[in-house]
């Protein structure tokens, strides 16, 4: 194929309603095009479950997320974001397949169901810690006073950080987040000074854990220096993209799944007389609006996808959203049921890359809604309309949300 456009049907993805709910357009264009075109991204969008499962499993097709934003800037723009790619090209899961599995099997370990439960006793202790501070007042900001700070606390001490560290950490991950975005120029300058800022201070720590090893993931990338398997840079680059994901998706699942229960109050009636039903609602939120709107992939060489050929370097956007409730896989799709079984979701992708935090992302969540609904009962919805806002493409992000109790 010499001209993907011209022989795919296009569809505008960032229209002011699409923007707001886009839904409604994803199921038009599953029922229309298993493969479209989105001009503004330059790219192929796949909506349909089988295709997105197809081209998650395919090793044709390299994960692309991070260089989204960054390939369409100018090359003065891109030439002053440089030492934010150098960063990113050594972040696991975006370099090539032997340096990704050499970072996997390190961290392994670290995330397996038995480690991670482990876990638990201290995750019920920040979350009742986080809830005692707020409990006085009546009220919170749900993202601000539990969803960010519950998984910050926790994978900065997976990985060794010290407590004083974490609010700087949110921080910076913040800013961050700009990177797996459309984001402007000014948010990725912001994103660039934070990620550098990030990786001076875990140099520090490095530099102590060579000293003074402990038993923390930081110790143990120290460990492998020592064996050649790793070098400095490689380890605080994959320190900050651990430090961010292993909250930041975390922090979107919490929030967006309290406000699905507000939304769907039968659900949240149901969640509340049967708490065994706490792991199951996990999922279903997972579902509905898991952490990621899109995944990027790019084919390493010429590849056919959802029946139509291609050349290597094409992109294709993965509309996890649509796939997630497509309505070929999932009865009533658009309904938010906690009880549902089998749910074949999609929201932390497979194959090779698929997360690697994804069972501690589950038992945070678990924990946090469990000890949530069981201390404020009557925990109730304080905003007129949820504070989301658009995080293009196919994304959004709640920055607010007020609750009362």
């Amino acid at each position: 194929m010499t001209d993907v456009s011209g022989a795919l049907r296009s569809y505008d993805i960032f229209t002011p309603e699409a923007m707001a709910d886009p839904m409604p357009l994803l199921h038009r264009i599953q029922a229309e095009s298993p493969i479209s075109w989105i001009p503004q991204l330059n790219a192929c969008l796949l909506t349909r479950h089988a295709d997105i499962v197809a081209a998650l499993k395919d090793r044709r097709l390299d994960t692309a997320n991070l260089g989204q934003g960054l390939d369409r800037l100018s090359a003065q723009e891109q030439e002053e974001l440089l030492p934010l790619r150098r960063s990113i090209q050594m972040w696991m899961g975006h370099t090539d397949p032997t340096d990704h599995v050499r970072f996997q099997q390190l961290l392994k370990r670290y995330f397996t169901p038995v480690t991670v439960n482990a876990l638990r006793p201290r995750v019920r202790e920040i979350t009742h810690e986080l809830l005692d501070a707020v409990a006085p007042h009546g009220r919170m900001d749900v993202v601000k006073d539990l969803a960010y700070p519950l998984p910050a606390n926790v994978i900065a001490e997976i990985l060794g950080m010290p407590a004083s560290d974490r609010v700087q950490l949110q921080l910076w991950s913040r800013d961050i987040l700009a990177v797996f975005q459309l984001a402007d120029m000014d948010r990725l300058r912001q994103a660039q000074r934070s990620v550098l800022e990030m990786q001076d201070h875990l140099r520090l720590l490095v530099e102590q854990r060579r000293q003074e090893p402990r038993e923390d993931i930081l110790s143990m990338f120290v460990a492998a220096e020592r064996d050649g398997t790793v070098t400095e840079d490689e380890i605080v680059a994959n320190c900050v993209l651990l430090l961010f994901a292993g909250h930041e998706t975390t922090a979107g699942l919490i929030a967006n799944g309290l406000l699905l229960l507000f939304d769907n109050p039968d659900q949240l009636a149901l969640l509340r007389s049967d708490p065994t039903l706490t792991a199951s609602a996990v999922e279903e939120m997972l579902r509905c609006d898991g952490p990621a709107g899109v995944i990027v992939r790019v084919s390493s060489e010429p590849v056919d996808v959802a029946g139509h050929p291609f050349p290597a370097g094409q992109q294709f956007y993965l509309a996890m959203l649509a796939g997630n409730r497509d309505p070929e896989v999932f009865e009533q799709p658009d309904k938010f049921d906690i009880t549902r079984k089998p749910n074949r979701h999609t929201s932390f992708g497979m194959g090779a890359f698929y997360c690697l935090g994804a069972a501690l992302a589950r038992m945070e969540a678990d924990e946090c809604f469990r000890i949530l609904l069981d201390r404020f009962p009557d925990l109730r919805p304080a905003y007129k309309s949820p504070d989301l806002h658009a995080a293009p493409p196919l994304g959004h992000r709640l920055v607010t949300l007020d609750v009362e109790f």
